[in-house]
């Protein structure tokens, strides 16, 4: 059982790189010959099942879980303690080929750059899949993906969960009807990092720490290239290194600018730049202010909006009142009518100054977008039960992540960007293209 080696430019044969990953021919069955228990639960495997694998494992417990997999067990203790009964595994390939056929659904809670091989192997086996946010590593990882769950046609959502909430309807709602005006301008930020950005790969010419012995160091790297384990990397701070995280916006954007993102309808920016600071090859910046454009959409105006992370934040509206100030994370959506200022996971949306939303109240428009009950996990098992499909769903998600990660590659290339979304490429930095993709770990595994 082999990770490929996959070349830049082999990124697009979608369905082939999944079933090279895995030397699992009993178990390519289709999703009908797996069936669901008698009580019409999912049958779920969970692929992480501590940190926020656990919001996993407690979101979907009224289901039916037939696999835990987790590469560390104390990480893992929590789950296998409350659900003594369930097989657990380390290797996820291992799960698959002796329970594949007993599994209807997985769910995908790992550090990023295992969300790709570990979908990509679900979904080649008809498997409906959940993966956290950002889905992918990698851009090109997200366009796969994609692809793969659009010819499986099955159920997918990324674990963004704020799209099943009420303020991301509202300002969709609002500004449909014309509340807002026109939106030229948004601007998003956040707090993170909140864990060391802008290292250096750690020093071991003293010291060689010891792998705990509950972990499987060379399971966790997975895909990644090999190198010694140092504690810095996990079981948090990889969100902080190239190799296995994606940075403050990386970790953030695909809540923060969900909902204006999806509001707007907006599709792939034309342009990304950044201005960052301390990064290194290894690690990705303590700060940024990222600007994107995004074009105009039929009636709809082109769009300039800014990310901010690291304290950074934007300069105060007109609007916001002088004793208000913002919140650690959030977004403004600036209308030529009105502006919205929105929450981490749109939990509410609110027109400022608050007189003005009083003001509006009696005039804004009736709620016309289908409301979510129970929260995303809810959402995603209707889906998975034949329901409509989760507002999060791969053919969205794929969209939103690729637009997130196209700040890393502006960050990583230290220039403007123009970006051509049908190629998938940098049209006016080609050697800004090598952060599109990567190149896996050969012999993984064996």
């Amino acid at each position: 059982m082999n990770f490929p080696i996959v070349s830049r430019r082999s990124f697009i044969k979608t369905a082939s790189l999944a079933s090279a990953a895995l030397t699992m021919p009993a178990i390519l069955r289709s999703q009908g010959e797996t069936g669901q228990s008698p009580n019409n639960k999912l049958n779920i495997a969970c692929c992480g099942v501590g940190g926020r694998g656990w919001d996993a494992v407690d979101g979907l417990k009224d289901e039916n879980f037939v696999a835990f997999c987790d590469v560390d067990d104390v990480r893992a203790a929590k789950a296998y303690e409350a659900f003594p009964g369930v097989p657990h595994f380390k290797d996820f390939r291992v799960m698959l080929e002796k329970l594949g056929n007993k599994i209807d659904a997985v769910t995908v809670s790992t550090p990023d750059h295992m969300h790709f091989p570990i979908a990509m192997a679900a979904l080649s086996l008809g498997k409906h899949v959940f993966v956290e946010k950002p889905l992918t590593h990698t851009i090109s990882e997200a366009r796969q993906l994609a692809a793969l769950a659009r010819e499986k046609k099955v159920a997918t959502q990324m674990g963004n969960q704020g799209h099943a909430n009420e303020g991301l309807r509202l300002i969709k709602e609002w500004h449909q009807a014309g509340i807002l005006g026109d939106v030229r301008e948004v601007h998003s930020w956040t707090d993170r990092p909140i864990w060391p950005q802008g290292i250096e790969k750690p020093d071991h010419s003293k010291s060689m720490p010891v792998v705990p012995s509950t972990l499987d160091w060379d399971l966790w790297l997975g895909v990644a290239q090999v190198r010694e384990y140092d504690p810095a990397y996990l079981p948090f701070s990889w969100r902080g290194y190239w190799d296995f995280g994606t940075g403050a916006l990386g970790d953030m954007g695909c809540h923060i600018m969900d909902g204006a993102y999806w509001a707007l309808d907006l599709t792939a920016p034309t342009s990304v730049e950044a201005i960052s600071a301390h990064q290194t090859n290894y690690s990705p910046p303590t700060a940024s202010v990222v600007k994107y454009e995004f074009p105009a959409r039929g009636n709809l105006p082109a769009v300039k909006w800014t990310w901010y992370d690291g304290g950074l934040l934007p300069t105060l509206p007109p609007d916001l009142e002088v004793a208000r100030q913002l919140q650690p994370n959030g977004s403004l959506i600036v209308g030529s009518k009105a502006t919205v200022f929105a929450d981490t996971y749109y939990s509410s949306a609110r027109i400022i100054p608050e007189v003005k939303m009083k003001e509006l109240s009696p005039s804004l428009p009736a709620k016309t977008l289908p409301r979510i009950t129970g929260g995303h996990f809810a959402e995603w098992v209707r889906a998975c039960k034949g329901g409509t499909p989760a507002g999060s769903n791969f053919d969205y998600s794929s969209r939103l992540t690729e637009t997130v990660l196209l700040s890393n590659v502006a960050v990583r290339a230290r220039r403007r960007i123009e970006w051509d979304s049908a190629a998938l490429k940098v049209t006016n930095l080609p050697e800004a293209n090598q952060f599109i993709s990567k190149n896996y770990r050969p012999g993984f595994g064996v």
